[in-house]
């Protein structure tokens, strides 16, 4: 799959980009995915997530067990 976030499911967005004369030109708008891998006590494996920033926040605070937790809920495969 292209860019998404496996945790928060984030994917592209699609708008416009103004210019100071207010031409409007199509822009996508991608998330910020990078690559982390993680040591999962609860499988006992280490884990290679594709991940947005904001993501990666999101697991510092909240841990790595309770974000596999969240995307099992979600369906996505680890």
């Amino acid at each position: 799959m292209s860019n998404h976030c496996q945790l928060t499911g984030t994917v592209p967005r699609f708008g416009n980009t103004i210019s100071h004369s207010h031409r409007r030109t199509s822009h996508r708008f991608d998330p910020n995915i990078q690559r982390r891998t993680y040591w999962a006590p609860s499988l006992g494996r280490t884990v290679t997530l594709r991940l947005s920033t904001r993501a990666i926040k999101t697991i510092d605070r909240i841990g790595i067990d309770a974000a596999i937790v969240r995307m099992q809920a979600r369906g996505e495969r680890l």
